[in-house]
């Protein structure tokens, strides 16, 4: 099992979205976050006084998912969430351990 998170730009949820169901995926969490990487903030005006804007609104995707769909939830992410400009976003990869659905008491592949 593993755990796929994503950092998007906040327009391209709906994109992404739309991808990721098309190859199967059921459920993801979603969070707004913010961040920056190579993008390092910008120069905004509010009032007619400039500011600096250090931290970028993104979107954090988090989903779930048995090892064998990894591959194709990447590929449906990195598709939909591409702009060809900076700021498109990381994937990461991460090992489950254990999942439990509380309602019901399930375990592991059957708790996704």
């Amino acid at each position: 099992m593993k755990l796929i998170s994503a950092i998007i730009k906040p327009f391209k949820l709906d994109d992404v979205r739309e991808a990721i169901a098309e190859v199967g995926v059921d459920g993801l969490t979603v969070s707004e976050v913010k961040g920056f990487g190579r993008q390092k903030g910008h120069t905004e005006l509010y009032r007619g006084a400039e500011y600096q804007v250090d931290f970028l609104p993104k979107v954090k995707l988090e989903i779930a998912t048995s090892s064998e769909n990894v591959d194709r939830i990447i590929e449906a992410i990195s598709s939909a969430a591409y702009t060809g400009k900076i700021g498109d976003g990381k994937i990461f990869v991460y090992d489950l351990s254990n999942v439990v659905r509380i309602r019901t008491g399930e375990m592991d592949a059957e708790a996704i």
